[in-house]
């Protein structure tokens, strides 16, 4: 690896190895050597390393992964995209962007919305999560409920798979059914069926307008309602993100940003487009909220308070980790009108277990976040979380669910695969995977576990 890389980016000293032990979890496991390659033939070369030598590897962008998805196995490789992370090409004519796959997702948008174009994905970690983990994990965010997720603006992949082979799936036009669609294949595929190296994303025009409004509601049960008073009236806003009255209070105690306290929820919609659908827009949400018993409906002055507000709502699960020895963030995902449903069942089971239950959520895709918060020093207080975890799930699922929208499965839900999915869906997702990677290289221990031809080695 050192004469492929140069010993300056093969790091394998102890203070270097401990910052990619872990990922945005309290799971922690000690790499052998992390890696940091510049270019696919190395990311190829590498792999032919570890493949001949039988050692597995963790890809890693940013770290913010929520389910233990980028923590290597002991004594493996980390192979890390960080000096990976250049903008290849913006192509203003053809609306595409060429990109590398450790840059940060919030310098995408920069670079774009600098040329009047738009790239819409925006994961709540956009400010440290790199655009090849967003495809690992086919990463949505609150503008999802409008604009879609990941998958849904790849155009073409560079894929390095473990033998070191490269192969080039989709390409840069929009309309492209050429063969199997592997670029879809691979999004949402964790780094367990190869290591991304250049990704093609289509972009469009940057909205002309936007605005942003703050609702808030004495009960959380009004704001849940209002999710489906909206989408009945046929209102599509950007985001329409909601927040309940633990999560509203942590932020004005921690980080405040003029959210009012004593609400039992608030909801935050942002709306685009030309400067009459916006308007047109707010007044039909302003109607819908009042209708559904909201408080209040205020319209965000300006740009600097309407990022004030945005703050408060990214900021949520750091104040939440402030807060709380161990907090666990869910994603299990439920159909629309099946969200008030849910929102009642998570706080029954917060009290059922004697767990906090705080609740955001991406409203209008059906994506929630409950958040299970506990600390140390309350007794039985582990086992109480991770039997609220397991009801979680099940009532998502009874609710025609999903177990995760957007976190992924990692190694903090696989045991949970076999709920959603039966036996041969299962069988079929590892016979892809061992095709693949029949060693069971790549990240192993992601989404289930996979016989092995051979063993495992490490690096030490």
């Amino acid at each position: 690896m050192v004469q492929v890389l140069g010993k300056d980016r093969v790091k394998k000293e102890l203070e270097d190895l401990i910052c990619y032990s872990y990922d945005s979890t309290n799971m922690i496991e000690m790499p052998g050597v992390v890696v940091f390659p510049k270019t696919t033939i190395e990311v190829s070369s590498l792999l032919k390393i570890a493949t001949h030598w039988r050692i597995p590897v963790t890809t890693r962008g940013g770290g913010t992964n929520l389910v233990g998805g980028t923590v290597p196995q002991e004594g493996t490789i980390v192979l890390s995209t960080q000096l990976f992370n250049q903008i290849v090409e913006v192509d203003e004519e053809n609306l595409v962007a060429v990109v590398e796959p450790g840059l940060i997702t919030r310098d995408l948008h920069r670079a774009v919305e600098a040329r009047g174009l738009f790239y819409p994905p925006d994961p709540a970690s956009l400010n440290m999560s790199t655009i090849g983990g967003n495809v690992a994990e086919n990463a949505g965010g609150p503008r999802g409920f409008k604009y879609g997720v990941t998958r849904d603006y790849l155009l073409g992949l560079t894929v390095v798979l473990m033998d070191g082979r490269i192969i080039k799936a989709g390409g840069r036009t929009i309309k492209n059914v050429s063969g199997y669609d592997l670029t879809r294949f691979f999004a949402g595929s964790e780094g367990t069926l190869g290591v991304i190296t250049e990704i093609t994303v289509r972009l469009i025009p940057l909205p002309e307008y936007k605005r942003t409004m703050l609702v808030l509601f004495d009960e959380l049960g009004q704001a849940a309602e209002t999710v489906s008073a909206i989408i009945k009236g046929k209102v599509v806003p950007t985001t329409l993100e909601l927040m309940d009255h633990e999560i509203i209070d942590l932020i004005e105690q921690r980080d405040p940003v003029g959210f009012p306290r004593d609400v039992g929820a608030a909801m935050l919609f942002e709306v685009d487009g030309g400067q009459n659908e916006v308007q047109a827009q707010i007044e039909k949400i302003e109607r819908i909220c009042l209708n559904q018993g909201a408080r209040s409906v205020k319209l965000a002055a300006n740009q600097e308070e309407a990022d004030n507000l945005w703050r408060g709502r990214r900021n949520a699960f750091g104040v939440m980790a402030q807060s709380f020895t161990n907090v666990y963030p869910e994603d299990a995902t439920v159909p629309r009108n099946k969200v008030p449903e849910m929102i009642k069942r998570m706080k029954e089971i917060g009290k059922k277990f004697n767990v906090g239950m705080l609740i955001l959520g991406h409203m209008g895709d059906g994506n929630l976040h409950p958040n299970i918060c506990i600390n140390d020093d309350q007794p039985g207080a582990l086992e109480r979380a991770e039997q609220a975890i397991d009801a979680l799930f099940a009532a998502a699922l009874e609710c025609g669910g999903t177990l995760s929208g957007e976190h992924g499965i990692g190694r903090a839900k696989k045991k949970y695969l076999s709920w959603q999915f039966d036996a041969d869906t299962i069988a079929v997702m590892k016979e892809l995977k061992r095709t693949l990677d029949p060693y069971g290289l790549l990240n192993p221990g992601k989404i289930f576990e996979v016989d092995r031809e051979e063993g495992h080695n490490n690096v030490r």
